[in-house]
């Protein structure tokens, strides 16, 4: 039995970790500039699809399709992002007499492109947000006439992908236009499809998501919900299981329900997502992830479940696993090249040293090691720290603790500025939502007068440097050592 993993990064080598401890050989995909990527060496076989540029490579599915004839492949997993909500792509391959990881097209077609989905949750009775879809057929003045109509403010959403791509928020009349093209052509580039459509803006809400998984015959099981709402651009920095608040744990089994039911309309196979908005006191559909999510190991640390397995045995034939109690409180950071001092702006670039946090109840998903190359071709996501605790404080606690242990030097990315949202009075409080990140202040920067003295006495008086001569003692300049 061989795998292929038609991704790259963090999650493919998570992928392949799971399917190494079922026995199931592995094949990597990769673009020519990912030829020593992490995952590639995860992998008992890689073969090179295209150039750097993901229409290139790894969106690319008759070169994905070639690589598995060429290596005996008999199942293929999507991950997420690239073509793993791309029904056509499911399609073929299942054509091609191999094994989808995933949903079946059909569903993915009912529940994965926004619009469907959107008429799927009405036909159910369950609640969504006001939206239009501009005819991309009309002249451009009538389709900006559409948005308009709706109200404003408002958000343009790419109808094929998530991830904040293809994604606009449009304040004033005069911003219609231009983030109707822009998101387009966005859309276009990252999946292949430019449809979008427009719903009404919620005022400061937050974005809570329910996880099932599917056994493809009806069966659903719901494994709890995860709140995403510390996002920047759309695109989610912090998640975390369970959603906290009073009003919220009352409004639990209505989401949960929710979800198994949209799940269980299209015979929903592997895992899921169903996303929502809440603004305290009511709550409106938002979209189906119709694949893995990025934050899907908050979960599993909470349910004691490994989705990935999961997904593989159900792909094989077999059911859902068994009943799970959630345990304990888990947090995600997502550590991304970009640099939270400029707009987060990406930070491309060759990683100098990297060290991530260990100890009890400390996971790192990570896609990159010392000496990698961040390349600007592709989602900027490095690495995921996850941690687990009896409680929501002392997960936060222990999740500061990872992050002051991180270390990656090279380029700029996302950890300290996490640190500091762990830290802040609105997360510790509950009372976050997806627009709170840009008002959390940054720690104050050190003295350096006070930097200076610490490094000076960094070291215990006598302790032999390696940049020392014989019988000197070393100074803080050849003992400091990660020096930014």
């Amino acid at each position: 039995m061989t795998l292929l993993i038609a991704n790259r990064g963090e999650i493919a080598v998570r992928i392949a970790r799971t399917a190494r401890e079922m026995g199931i050989r592995t094949v990597a995909v990769h673009s020519d500039v990912d030829s020593t990527a992490m995952h590639v060496l995860a992998c008992d076989e890689a073969v090179c699809i295209g150039g750097p540029a993901p229409a290139q490579s790894y969106l690319d599915g008759a070169a994905i399709l070639a690589a598995a004839r060429a290596t005996g492949t008999t199942m293929i997993h999507p991950g997420y992002g690239f073509l793993s909500e791309n029904a056509d792509f499911a399609e073929a391959v299942e054509t091609a007499g191999l094994t989808w990881v995933g949903p079946t097209p059909e569903s993915m077609r009912a529940l994965g492109g926004k619009l469907p989905a959107r008429a799927h949750a009405v036909a159910l009775g369950i609640p969504v947000l006001p939206g239009a879809t501009p005819d991309p057929a009309g002249d451009l003045d009538s389709q900006v006439a559409t948005l308009h109509a709706l109200g404003l403010p408002l958000l343009i959403k790419a109808s094929a992908g998530g991830g904040g791509r293809g994604m606009r928020r449009v304040n004033a009349p005069g911003e219609l236009e231009s983030s109707l093209l822009s998101a387009r052509a966005e859309a276009l580039g990252a999946f292949g499809d430019s449809t979008v459509y427009a719903e009404r803006l919620v005022a400061k809400p937050r974005h809570i998501e329910v996880q099932v998984l599917g056994d493809g015959l009806g069966g659903v099981r719901v494994y709890g919900e995860r709140d995403c709402s510390i996002q920047r651009r759309h695109q989610k920095l912090i998640e975390e299981s369970p959603a906290i608040g009073d009003a919220l744990a009352g409004l639990r089994p209505t989401l949960h329900e929710y979800a198994r039911s949209l799940a269980a309309s299209v015979r929903y196979r592997s895992a899921g997502t169903v996303e929502f908005l809440w603004d305290g006191q009511q709550v409106w559909f938002l979209e189906v992830n119709a694949r893995l999510q990025v934050e899907h190991p908050v979960t599993e640390l909470v349910f004691s479940v490994d989705l990935v397995r999961a997904q593989l045995e159900i792909a094989m034939g077999g059911g859902l696993p068994g009943h799970a109690e959630p345990r304990g409180h888990a947090i995600e950071c997502r550590i991304v090249a970009e640099d939270p001092a400029r707009g987060y702006l990406p930070s491309p670039g060759t990683l100098g040293q990297v060290t991530w946090p260990t100890g009890p109840g400390v996971r790192v998903d990570a896609g990159v090691r010392s000496g990698d190359v961040v390349s600007p071709h592709y989602d900027a996501l490095l690495a995921k720290i996850i941690v687990h605790a009896s409680t929501r404080e002392a997960a936060r606690q222990r999740m500061i603790r990872a992050l002051d242990e991180t270390f990656v030097s090279g380029i700029a990315t996302t950890a300290e500025r996490l640190g500091d949202v762990l830290r802040s009075e609105v997360w510790t409080a509950g009372a976050h939502s997806t627009l709170s990140l840009d008002g959390i202040p940054p720690r104050p920067e050190p003295d350096p007068a006070w930097v200076l003295a610490a490094m000076a006495f960094a070291e215990p008086a006598g302790r032999q440097g390696t940049g020392a001569g014989a019988g000197e003692v070393a100074g803080p300049w050849q003992t400091i050592g990660r020096w930014p």
